[in-house]
């Protein structure tokens, strides 16, 4: 499947093929994207087709004859408020009134179209057709006022959930009660609906508490693990010594039997192949099935893997990298063969990252019921168009028979994208005949996550007699996620040798103009038979830009050259580096723009002894949908221990139409704070074939006494909005790692940065 046809099965709408339907349905105002041709009753009349839900829409919501809107959220929440701001996308070209407005997350029916939240697509990909919603509302509620107070429709208004008209106005509760309601806009006429300018707008862009915040704060808000249902059982899985290949050979239960509430185990049996060895033992409170499950006895045939350690897959990484015919060409511009040649000199450099666990504070749960042959189930999930039809296969039925009940997420951050986590526990429900909660413990959930992949990229940068630099090649090798979990979004390389993961590939594609460019991807198979590589906040370019960023850094050493200005040389927006619309207008030089008020915001900055500023700039999760950041790090390194210190982060950041100011500043935040994290504290090394940091007493993130002062600035822009949730993680690593090539002369090229590679360099 070609990239541009991943993109549109992610969207959210395609306007080209749907209509909009406005309607009087049961007292309300619906008003729904539906599909232009090919739906049932598509000879009915819009309010007919909405009252008999005889349509696929994806985006819809509804006025109250209070005047109340409700829309409805087809993404999932895990603390980045994407309900509050979709919802203003909506209420502002509508002309609502915020005090009366709600949000609804839904669940999957397959009226909502395909369901997926992660790479920061959300905003990206509903903005259009959010705003278009709300006009095609507006432009409804005005022809229907204009009915009521006799008037001409073109000399009206809307503000704060009212019509107005000369010294006159009738509120949307008014309207939706007294007026009626039977339209359906063409796409045509979608696209030409009148869409507010920037310096119209009076809830986009403008300060707002989220809506669900008061729920979160006062314990209302249901995430996976509140879930409660009459007659459940509770469940833990036992989980197998390997990923893959694991038999159970012999079970004793004799010393679980005389846990208070033991039910009894169950050799789970999954034709969907996601668990393989998988036992699970249930009692009635979750206290007695976690005591039971440690009492529960064991054994094994174990599977390959099971001696496989970190070094082992770093050093098949290595070895893929440095042979040229392994994998396949992702970026082949120039000639780097022949800049090679001609070179009078060269560098290199091989880049590292360790596993890495999600560790979402939420550990990983479902609870499962079965009714009237309809499986329900309850959990948090990002993916449910990937998960869904899995848990469906688990069970052995139709897609149409599972419902799952979306809720909050204690944390996400790739982790419940795709939601295996939820197949153990329907299957044991399936196995005891009742309804059952399955909820992991810390040390289950860092056994079953789906760690970021160790890593190893390389690098050489030739530079011709008058020591310019003239080209780069770039190999990167690591598990592959999309491989092993939607190998069907995995386009070809550019030599048709293999298909490539667009995840574990993307930022190695950079925005730096180079004569001579090349880049070989190839799959560390060691990694992906030994894990289930997963996607991770920033997922490939959080460990590709680590060493992008720092090797430019090394190119611009070796040129002599300040490596601000060396990254501004090479920003100039020329060819594909120009961008296009409506993403990435401006493209490098958007990136130079962020880069320059950089430079002027930390030139003045006095620095102390031991203390040093490095710089690194990233552009989103993906070229088809940048977020232009560029970051500095104030960093202190004591000279005897080779403690790091973090003092500052400066971030600058272009990021289009910023929707929500609170929420975009709180991802930015998170983001930074997680990159620093992952850039000096966390891993968990594989040994003997599984993670081996598995809880707070080994595993170790960024505490609150090392967090940095964070200075970050949006850049005013009127572009297209793009996502903010990963884009801040990218740059902060190699940031880092420049300070300390300032201060100490030492490259670091391992994540994570230790202070014993910086003092034993």
């Amino acid at each position: 499947m070609a990239m541009k046809n991943i993109k549109d099965a992610k969207n959210d709408v395609s306007l080209s093929r749907r209509r909009f339907l406005v309607g009087s349905v049961s007292g309300s105002l619906l008003m729904a994207f539906a599909p232009l041709v090919g739906a049932v009753g598509l000879g009915d009349s819009p309010q007919e087709t909405l009252k008999n839900k005889l349509f696929s829409p994806t985006v819809w919501f509804e006025i109250n004859p209070l005047g109340e809107v409700n829309i409805n959220i087809a993404k999932a929440e895990m603390g980045q408020h994407i309900g509050t701001a979709l919802a203003r996308v909506v209420a502002d070209e509508l002309g609502a009134d915020w005090s009366k407005v709600s949000i609804t997350h839904v669940d999957t029916d397959p009226k909502w179209g395909y369901m997926v939240t992660g790479g920061s697509w959300s905003v990206f990909q509903t903005f259009k057709p959010m705003s278009q919603a709300g006009a095609a509302g507006r432009v409804a509620l005005i022809a229907a006022a204009a009915k009521i107070l006799n008037c001409p429709a073109e000399q009206c208004s809307v503000e704060n959930g009212a019509v107005l008209y000369q010294d006159r106005s009738i509120s949307f509760g008014d309207i939706v009660a007294k007026g009626h309601f039977n339209r359906a806009f063409t796409p045509e006429e979608i696209s030409a609906l009148p869409l507010k300018p920037a310096s119209k707008r009076s809830l986009v862009g403008k300060p707002a508490l989220a809506l669900d915040i008061p729920a979160k704060t006062n314990g209302s808000a249901v995430y996976g693990i509140d879930i409660e249902l009459a007659g459940m059982v509770y469940a833990r899985p036992i989980i197998p010594p390997t990923r893959y290949g694991s038999k159970v050979t012999n079970i004793d239960d004799s010393a679980a039997q005389k846990i208070k509430g033991y039910l009894g185990y169950y050799l789970l049996q999954d034709p969907s192949d996601n668990l393989q060895g998988w036992v699970s033992v249930a009692a009635d409170s979750y206290y007695g099935a976690i005591q039971a499950a440690d009492a529960l006895n064991v054994s094994y045939q174990v599977g390959k893997t099971a001696k496989v350690s970190e070094q082992d897959i770093l050093q098949e990484g290595e070895r893929l990298v440095a042979d040229k015919s392994e994998g396949g060409l992702f970026v082949d511009e120039g000639d780097f063969s022949a800049a090679s040649t001609k070179a009078d000199k060269a560098i290199d450099a091989v880049y590292r990252t360790h596993t890495v666990l999600h560790f979402a504070l939420e550990p990983v749960n479902a609870t499962v019921e079965e009714k009237d042959g309809l499986w329900h189930v309850y959990t948090g999930n990002q993916w449910q168009s990937l998960t869904l039809p899995a848990i469906a296969k688990a069970l052995q039925v139709t897609d149409d028979k599972v419902v799952m009940h979306q809720q909050y997420l204690g944390g996400g951050f790739g982790r419940r994208l795709f939601g295996d986590y939820a197949i153990p526990a329907v299957l044991t429900a399936k196995a005891i005949g009742k309804p059952v909660k399955m909820v992991f413990t810390r040390e289950d959930d860092s056994r079953f996550d789906q760690p970021r992949s160790p890593s190893v990229v390389s690098f050489r940068a030739v530079f011709d007699q008058e020591n310019k630099f003239t080209g780069m090649e770039h190999a990167l090798a690591a598990g592959w996620p999309t491989l092993a979990m939607a190998p069907g979004f995995m386009p070809e390389s550019l030599d048709k040798k293999t298909r490539v993961d667009m995840f574990s590939t993307s930022g190695a594609d950079h925005w730096y103009s180079m004569d001579n460019h090349r880049v070989r991807v190839v799959n560390n198979s060691l990694a992906q038979e030994t894990i289930l590589p997963g996607w991770l906040r920033s997922v490939g370019q959080g460990w590709i830009v680590w060493g992008l960023e720092s090797f430019i850094d090394e190119i611009a050493h070796q040129s002599k050259t300040d490596p601000i200005d060396f990254r501004l040389s090479m920003l100039d927006g020329l060819g594909k580096q120009a961008g296009k619309a409506p993403e990435s207008v401006g493209g490098a030089k958007r990136l130079a723009n962020v880069l320059n008020i950089l430079k002027q915001k930390t030139k003045e900055v006095k620095l102390a002894k031991n203390e040093g500023m490095g710089v690194a700039i990233s552009s989103g999760q993906e070229r088809t949908m940048p977020a232009w950041m560029a970051c500095a790090a104030q960093v202190h390194v004591e000279p005897s221990s080779g403690k790091i210190t973090v003092k500052k982060l400066t971030m600058i950041v272009d990021a289009g139409v910023i929707v929500h100011p609170d929420g975009a500043l709180a991802q930015v935040q998170g983001s930074m704070l997680w990159g620093t994290s992952l850039a000096l504290h966390e891993q968990s090394p594989i040994e003997n074939g599984q993670v081996s940091n598995l809880n707070l007493n080994t595993y170790s993130p960024l505490r609150m006494s090392d967090v940095p002062e964070l200075d970050i600035e949006f850049v005013e822009s009127d572009e297209f909005p793009v996502g903010l949730g990963e884009p801040g993680v990218v740059s902060i690593a190699p940031a880092i790692a420049n300070a300390i090539f300032q201060i100490t002369g030492v490259r670091v090229r391992d994540l994570p940065i230790t202070a014993a590679a910086i003092k034993n360099a």
